[in-house]
């Protein structure tokens, strides 16, 4: 089987990228592991634990793996980045978590695809998808089957598209020749390392291998997603409005300036910049009733509340003070330390 027949299919179920790697260890392997040491993955213990090791080689996921189909889905929505974004009132959430859950669309392309090798390969094959939660070092592959540059900020880009992609990967006993990886197209520009209000992005020293990587001790999408319990207050602050993820780092990014739209259904626009208030009023099983969906319920009902809060503190609106006063009053240690914070903030006046 032609690897171009398998990358048309791909395209023909929904990926705008496609291309192929070889099934076997990656140098960033190695990287991975300075990462790890640095202790960057801060309390991400499934990044860490057990299946730390099992990054090193796609084979411990199919061991008669030869190749890798990589596919990028583009999510990017004509909404205004929130670097252009001016509602003081409003939450801001991660353009990836606008629309449904990105791991059931990707997984039902990539069944498609499979359902489509069937119907193209002579010999029966073995297969396995990963989409984001497997342990494989998803963007080097990506990298290595010619989709795009691992950027400063760490998000590959594509040169002609941009990064607003979601990866997957189809892991084949199937022997395809692989694609080459582009070179770097950075250059210079530090436009995302001098934007991140955390200052996330930071050197690591490696003679060979990538300058910068990204310290998930400092990142606003670590506190706000992955965190769980108390955000160190130092990092408050620099949260802005940002209740779930951030995306500050591409939404600067020359390279995203003219990147196109999505066309997929499934990533139609339903959680834009919703009012701070109104989420802050939501009842645990209005909250799961309204992201039972999208990727937002992965930062659980209390960190939720928990990240409301210190928006409401950060935008410091008088009107905010009523739920504040309410979240500090919560049964949760953790949503009414926040919220007592945010009323400090809201005591300091406007900006």
């Amino acid at each position: 089987m032609h690897p171009e027949q398998i990358k048309t299919l791909a395209r023909e179920c929904g990926f705008e990228l496609a291309g192929i790697a070889a099934a076997a260890p990656v140098p960033e392997s190695a990287y991975y592991g300075y990462w790890i040491a640095g202790g960057m993955a801060a309390e991400m213990a499934y990044l860490t634990d057990r299946r730390a090791g099992l990054r090193d080689d796609p084979r411990n996921l199919l061991p008669s793996a030869r190749s890798i189909l990589c596919v990028g889905k583009l999510y990017n929505a004509p909404q205004p980045y929130s670097t252009e974004f001016a509602g003081e009132d409003l939450a801001w959430i991660s353009r990836y978590a606008w629309g449904e859950d990105y791991h059931q669309v990707l997984r039902r392309g990539l069944t498609r695809v499979v359902e489509g090798l069937r119907a193209l390969s002579p010999a029966p094959f073995e297969w396995k998808i990963c989409v984001d939660t497997a342990p494989l070092l998803e963007r080097a592959y990506a990298r290595h089957a010619g989709l795009g540059w691992i950027a400063k900020n760490t998000c590959l880009i594509n040169q002609g598209m941009g990064s607003w992609f979601f990866l997957g990967e189809l892991l084949l006993s199937l022997d395809l020749e692989p694609d080459q990886p582009p070179p770097g197209r950075c250059g210079s520009c530090t436009r995302c390392i001098e934007a991140c209000p955390t200052q996330a992005i930071v050197p690591t020293g490696l003679a060979e291998g990538p300058a910068w990587a990204l310290d998930s001790r400092l990142c606003i999408s670590y506190f706000t997603i992955e965190l769980r319990g108390v955000v160190p207050e130092q990092a408050r602050p620099a949260i802005g409005r940002h209740v779930f993820g951030c995306d500050i780092c591409q939404d600067v990014c020359p390279w995203n300036r003219r990147a196109p739209a999505t066309e997929e259904p499934a990533f139609d626009v339903a959680h834009f910049a919703p009012p701070l208030d109104k989420l802050a009023a939501l009842s645990e099983d209005e909250f799961r009733e309204m992201f039972r969906a999208s990727p937002i319920s992965r930062a659980r009902y209390s960190g939720f509340l928990r990240n409301v809060a210190i928006a409401m503190g950060n935008a410091r609106h008088e009107r905010f003070r009523a739920p504040l006063e309410k979240l500090a009053a919560s049964a949760d240690a953790v949503v009414a330390e926040h919220a007592r914070w945010g009323l400090e903030r809201l005591s300091e006046g406007p900006e």
